[in-house]
């Protein structure tokens, strides 16, 4: 079974950093984009990263460019995707969560219907 699973959500001061991260396991993502979106309370999910299957490319929303940064590991087993967030915003508050586009070998995209499967989803409260 896959599974997507996010964690290192949080409460954090504006100005401050957290870094998420993605395990998945059930099946190889090793040839599979990677990416990070968001969703706050009466907003639809957004576009935050994404990190090609080599982990060579990486696309970042406007909003979060120089100040997250997507990474990610690949073993033989596993696979971990990161997300590192500094210079936290309160317009950041959002569930943070992690997807795995459906296509082999690409470098990803921002559409978020490209991807085919997806975390449950991580808290991140920025307070001001």
């Amino acid at each position: 079974q896959v599974q997507l699973v996010e964690s290192g959500g949080g409460l954090v001061q504006a100005g401050g950093s957290l870094r998420l991260s993605c395990t998945l396991s059930g099946r190889a993502f090793n040839t599979n984009a990677l990416a990070w979106f968001r969703q706050a309370p009466g907003n639809g999910r957004e576009f935050v990263a994404v990190i090609s299957w080599r982990g060579d490319t990486t696309q970042y929303a406007d909003s979060v460019k120089g100040r997250f940064t997507i990474s990610r590991v690949n073993t033989k087993n596993t696979n971990t995707l990161y997300l590192q967030m500094n210079s936290l915003k309160t317009d950041d508050t959002a569930a943070y969560y992690c997807a795995a586009d459906r296509r082999p070998f690409g470098l990803g995209s921002p559409i978020s219907h490209e991807y085919e499967y997806w975390g449950q989803g991580t808290q991140v409260t920025v307070s001001s």
